[in-house]
């Protein structure tokens, strides 16, 4: 394998790490100095080679560590992965997608061998080794959506569509900002949405929804959001809020650059071929202030997109009661020139 994997935790002692070449390629999602809400979305996928949006789904170094996280989270609560009974054909939908897509493009770590519905799949970093039959679930040791899901880094979410709405009816989700599936499960676009500050007053979630309903068999689409998190959690959970909670009180001068960071969501969404679902992927990565500011660019934009923040987002955000302290902090690497648009660090 020509990858490297690191060996790193999520939890605990907390010895995630970004190599410099996972800084310069992590998806920053600022493409000017000030920050509002937007659709923002664009074709995925399709971006510099080497980047998170050259493939459909991206392995990094991260891989085999968070598919290690997600195996400790799902031992400890088996709710964050669901899915109802009409979902299972969405499941095998998901299952296709993604091992032919890391087949074609991951050959040194994937690989699939169809003859028929009888299948054979290789996962080189995790070590397994399996033959199924395609849409004969007693064939593999969980459903699906779950088997699949377990392979791969990032969240999923499974929608159905009916009444001109879409339904989170299924989905893995252990690498979440402060959402649970759980709660979640069965609402509809609107009703998952509600906690977003101002976003339905600005017609925002109706645009999404007319543009998400009209995706159709081989279009891909992809946007990026975003958050703060202290310390490197992939679970953010509502289930775990007394985990890390307390830990946003722990930032001071002294430590801010390495226990924040900024925490962003490539999200994707494929209309799947059989159920007609929509598959909803969101892709967590990481990066601290101290990665950050290795790149110039970033570091003067993120002092000003968080310097002139509106004050409600900067609490739905998750950062509000730590934003002088970082603002204090980045102010130090901006020396005030312009930056360049687009949200690729200069070369």
């Amino acid at each position: 394998m020509t990858m490297q994997f690191n060996d790193e935790t999520f939890r605990g002692d907390y010895t995630y790490r970004n190599s410099p070449e996972a800084i310069r390629r992590f998806p920053f999602p600022f493409d000017r100095d000030s920050y509002a809400y937007s659709v923002n979305i664009e074709q995925h996928p399709g971006g510099p080679k080497g980047s998170p949006f050259e493939h459909m789904f991206d392995v990094d170094e991260h891989y085999v560590a968070e598919m290690r996280d997600r195996e400790i989270t799902l031992a400890e609560d088996p709710l964050r992965c669901q899915s109802l009974p009409h979902m299972e054909l969405a499941g095998w939908d998901l299952l296709e997608l993604i091992m032919v897509s890391k087949a074609r493009d991951y050959p040194d770590l994937f690989s699939l061998t169809r003859a028929g519905n009888d299948w054979h799949w290789i996962n080189r970093p995790m070590g397994i080794d399996k033959r199924f039959i395609f849409l004969d679930a007693a064939t593999l040791p969980y459903g699906p959506m779950e088997y699949i899901t377990r392979q791969t880094q990032g969240d999923f979410a499974l929608l159905h569509e009916r009444d001109g709405n879409l339904w989170m009816d299924a989905g893995m989700v252990t690498s979440q900002a402060d959402w649970s599936l759980d709660f979640d499960v069965g609402m509809n676009f609107f009703e998952w949405h509600a906690p977003v500050p101002k976003a339905r007053q600005m017609g925002v979630f109706d645009k999404a929804l007319k543009f998400l309903l009209a995706v159709g068999q081989g279009q891909h689409y992809r946007r990026l959001n975003w958050t703060m998190t202290v310390n490197p959690r992939l679970d953010t959970s509502p289930e775990n809020y007394h985990k890390w909670g307390p830990e946003k009180r722990t930032i001071t001068p002294e430590n801010v650059g390495h226990k924040q960071f900024l925490r962003v969501e490539l999200q994707t969404f494929f209309r799947l071929p059989r159920s007609h679902a929509l598959a909803f992927p969101i892709r967590c990565y990481l990066a601290s202030l101290d990665d950050l500011v290795t790149q110039p660019k970033w570091a003067r934009r993120l002092h000003r997109v968080l310097r002139d923040i509106d004050p409600d987002l900067a609490d739905y955000k998750g950062f509000a009661v730590n934003r002088d302290v970082i603002v204090n902090h980045l102010s130090q690497f901006d020396d005030g020139a312009p930056t360049s648009p687009g949200i690729f660090p200069e070369d």
